[in-house]
């Protein structure tokens, strides 16, 4: 863009923001902004004269234009092709030249972005395995701009993917060369997967598959999970799909027994993606919610995948690739209880092959006791059962530390059944700070599914009697706020109060006080405005004193037990700022504006400009 170009830009934002809102737009006078909470007496006057309806849209254009030039400067690396991506996209069909060459700026932003690692290596410098662990994730910036342009134009999203390591190019590298059995697919194809899940979660089904089609041709995580989530929205499609890729497995000599594991995920397990390794170890691939068999699938397709299996699974092997009959011993023990129930003519000659296996030289260290073997494939042991083995390993425990991982274990392993004996079981670890945590998260997990099954009155018991911190408990009254705010009112502002007060007791600059009273916010703003202007008042005074707040962040609770991590996350369109602001401006827009202004941080104060500017092109 020119010289000359910007500065009519500028001149047309100073025009508008010199100009007072007419009546039909905001039905009060804005006044000059205060330190305190944006009230109906201290919210800021920004206007002289009205704005008619056809001078809005040129209004949007010019708010999202200054804000893509002052994207250019933000001191935030990665901020920068994230805002001019997303304001591209606002633009979209108002200024659709503007708009191109926006995408195209955010592009040259995030190579440069990548190239410096900036998503990788973030201010707080995390181990190497962090990093590593980021970088299989695909997150990166390019990713970002692809996700958005694609919503937009294929076409010009196929063009920069043009740009993207070629298969060839990464073979040259052998960090990043593909696994023999696709654990690790190239960059293409895992950014293509990538962008075509984002294009399935916005609902475009059908450019999400068009998208990914080029490479729905192997097995691998990659594949066989977006086939997954394909079906929750297009069964018959991504079935058809699937058959196909059955087809070339078959017929493919390269095919394994990982590529038979792989395969069972779409049928059986679906988010649960199991790779054993030569050496006896175990990769997987786990959704948040545990997995369930696909609803009504195909009888027929069912038993192509068996016939598929077992032809791959039945193939010889050298007597002398140890790795190889490892992997494959424990493919077979995993897949054999499947066998045994859709398919038990196939399965005898299996067992044959698993007794012959198990009585031959493998690196098989785990043996039977790898929990990966039965994960999604047997349903968890009895309570009584798991309350027994951690008997067991407390006798063999030789610390505190060791006992207290047990009990976490343990008391996960029960909330999982919904036993309310999680709660005693966490209360025996000796480690004040993570019992606390531990007890926590019980509760909050327990609170979190009365809200799924909108059990509102035992969420709210469990919100008030439960050991929550004040974050969660807060966020337990929001979520209960929105189940009743149709059906009881009344009570749903009562709780939305609660949730205030609680949010006021919290301590510490985390950006949790700003992320829940965004909450809170979001709820007023259809049935008490005047409260969420005052709230939203509140969030810029948080958002100033934390600099990580940026209107989309996400709250996270984590149960650390001896074998891994479980996560609770809260986040989603009932926190989210851009929400808020777009109902904020419906109602006012040009206090909205000020309020834009009065953001001390750039992605706080880009993310409300755009939906400002959103609200008003009607996005």
């Amino acid at each position: 863009m020119t010289k000359q170009r910007r500065l009519s830009w500028s001149a047309l934002l100073l025009l508008f923001v010199l100009v007072l809102p007419s009546p039909a737009l905001s039905q009060r006078p804005a006044q000059k902004t205060t330190s305190g909470p944006v009230t109906e007496k201290t919210a800021p006057k920004v206007a002289e004269t009205a704005l008619t309806e056809e001078q809005l849209p040129a209004f949007a254009v010019s708010l999202v234009m200054s804000l893509a030039t002052e994207a250019r400067s933000f001191t935030d690396v990665a901020l920068r092709p994230r805002v001019l991506a997303r304001a591209a996209d606002v633009l979209w069909d108002a200024d659709n030249v503007n708009a191109r060459a926006l995408f195209k700026r955010a592009w040259e932003e995030a190579e440069k972005g990548d190239a410096d690692e900036v998503t990788i290596k973030t201010k707080d410098n995390p181990p190497a395995m962090v990093q590593a662990m980021r970088r299989m994730s695909g997150r990166d910036l390019r990713l970002e701009v692809l996700n958005v342009m694609v919503k937009r134009d294929r076409a010009m999203a196929e063009e920069f993917f043009a740009e993207l390591k070629s298969d060839s190019d990464l073979a040259k590298d052998k960090s990043a060369a593909p696994s023999k059995d696709n654990w690790v697919v190239p960059e293409a194809v895992s950014k293509r997967i990538q962008v075509a899940s984002a294009l399935l979660n916005d609902g475009q089904v059908d450019k999400a598959i068009e998208f990914a089609a080029p490479v729905l041709n192997t097995v691998s995580p990659a594949t066989v999970n977006f086939l997954s989530e394909l079906r929750t929205r297009n069964a018959d499609a991504a079935d058809r799909i699937f058959a196909t890729l059955l087809s070339r497995a078959e017929a493919d000599p390269a095919s394994d027994p990982n590529t038979a594991s792989g395969l069972s995920s779409y049928v059986f397990t679906p988010g649960l993606y199991v790779r054993f390794a030569p050496e006896g170890g175990t990769s997987w691939i786990q959704p948040d919610e545990p997995p369930v068999p696909p609803a009504n699938f195909p009888a027929a397709l069912r038993d192509r995948f068996f016939q598929v299996a077992a032809s791959i699974l039945l193939r010889p092997l050298p007597p002398s690739d140890i790795g190889a009959r490892t992997t494959k011993l424990n493919v077979v023990r995993r897949l054999l209880p499947l066998f045994e129930q859709h398919a038990p003519d196939m399965a005898t000659a299996l067992r044959t092959q698993l007794v012959e296996m198990s009585n031959s030289p493998t690196q098989d260290f785990m043996g039977t006791s790898n929990p990966m073997l039965t994960q999604g494939i047997k349903p968890p042991p009895p309570v009584e059962d798991a309350l027994e083995q951690m008997q067991s390993k407390l006798d063999r425990a030789k610390t505190s530390r060791e006992r207290d991982l047990i009990y976490a274990s343990a008391a996960s392993a029960l909330l999982a059944q919904g036993d309310e004996r999680a709660r005693d079981i966490a209360d025996k670890i000796e480690d004040p700070e993570h019992r606390t945590r531990t007890r926590q998260y019980v509760d909050f997990e327990f609170v979190q599914r009365a809200i799924k099954r909108k059990a509102a009155s035992e969420a709210i018991r469990l919100v008030q009697t439960g050991k929550l911190s004040n974050t969660q408990r807060a966020a337990g009254y929001i979520d209960i706020a929105r189940l009743l705010r149709d059906s009881e009112r009344q009570r749903s502002l009562d709780l939305i109060e609660e949730a205030v007060r609680e949010v006021n007791r919290i301590e510490g600059n985390k950006p949790d006080r700003a992320v829940l009273l965004v909450g809170i916010a979001n709820q007023l703003v259809a049935v008490d405005p005047v409260r969420a202007w005052e709230i939203i008042g509140e969030v810029v005074k948080e958002a100033n004193r934390v600099e990580e707040f940026n209107g989309e962040n996400t709250l996270h609770f984590a149960l650390v037990t001896g074998s891994g991590a479980r996560f609770i996350r809260v986040s989603g369109e009932n926190f989210s700022l851009t929400n808020v602001v777009r109902g904020l401006a419906k109602d006012d827009l040009y206090r909205a504006v000020e309020v834009a202004k009065s953001f001390k941080y750039e992605a706080p104060r880009a993310a409300v400009t755009l939906a400002i500017a959103s609200s008003i092109l009607g996005k």
